[in-house]
């Protein structure tokens, strides 16, 4: 486990070969084939029908709504009042008057996302989410993720959520902009992103190293794990580095998306 700033994993370093990246994924998208999923709330909607590789099958919508909207003929467009939509979506949901069905979006390979931005030059950071199962957490990572540029959230399949509703309006519509990479073993997608140069910060509490101690103009993944159970072992065994964000002692810890926020506008300082 990584103290005070040393390096993890003694085969990583950042001069690295690099080499074709592998791509251990699960092509679902989270969701079977087949299985829509319905979003709901205007920048949820218009992100929706604004993203050219997203299958949209119908919207529902009040006429003021829908209205407002250029839509393409060959979507299904069924006007409705306040009342049926909110038995379209989930209890109390603010619906703003539209409702979308919508397919889910293909998966995105880990080893594809990590190749392009390799070739590209890029430096933007990767968000690692070990174990975030809220869906209110993951929309409000994706929105981070997009204000300051990331190139991708990576989650492991089996201890993540499905695209839903309730992500797709606390994204903002950032779920139709920012890959989201599932891995079926997030230790091994680590190792990946390590052999592509990037310096791995897991976030947490105990330790005496700050988040600005670890910033050294390096391409930056940044993990942080759930708010109940933190980062599993082996995760935090494949950082490079642990690292706090410098917090009062009056409060314990930072839910999951401001956190993310926070060490992403770090990042993104520190790289100016």
């Amino acid at each position: 486990m990584a103290k005070r700033g040393l390096p993890v994993n003694g085969s990583h370093g950042k001069g690295a070969a690099m080499r074709q990246f592998s791509r251990h994924r699960r092509p679902s998208g989270g969701n079977q084939r087949g299985q829509t999923v319905r979003f709901w709330g205007r920048h949820a909607v218009l992100a929706a029908l604004a993203n050219p590789d997203r299958a949209v099958r119908r919207i529902w919508g009040t006429r003021e709504a829908l209205g407002q909207l250029d839509l393409p003929p060959v979507i299904p467009i069924s006007y409705a009042d306040v009342a049926d939509l909110a038995r379209l979506v989930a209890r109390d949901a603010p619906h703003q008057g539209l409702v979308i069905e919508v397919d889910p979006l293909d998966g995105v390979h880990l080893g594809d996302l990590l190749q392009e931005e390799v070739d590209a030059e890029s430096r933007r950071p990767l968000v690692i989410l070990d174990q975030v199962t809220d869906p209110h957490n993951i929309g409000a990572v994706l929105r981070s993720a997009a204000a300051f540029d990331a190139a991708a959230i990576v989650t492991q399949d089996r201890h993540s959520p499905p695209e839903s509703g309730v992500i797709a309006r606390s994204a903002s519509g950032a779920l139709e902009t920012v890959p989201w990479v599932r891995v079926v073993n997030l230790s091994r997608a680590l190792e990946e992103i390590a052999e592509a140069q990037y310096w791995r910060i897991g976030l947490m509490g105990d330790t005496e190293t700050t988040l600005g101690e670890t910033l050294d103009g390096s391409k930056v993944a940044l993990v942080l794990g759930s708010e109940g159970d933190g980062m599993r072992h082996n995760v935090m065994e494949h950082c490079d580095v642990l690292a706090r964000l410098p917090i009062s002692p009056r409060m314990e810890s930072l839910n999951i998306s401001n956190a993310a926020a926070i060490a992403l506008y770090a990042v993104a300082t520190a790289s100016k």
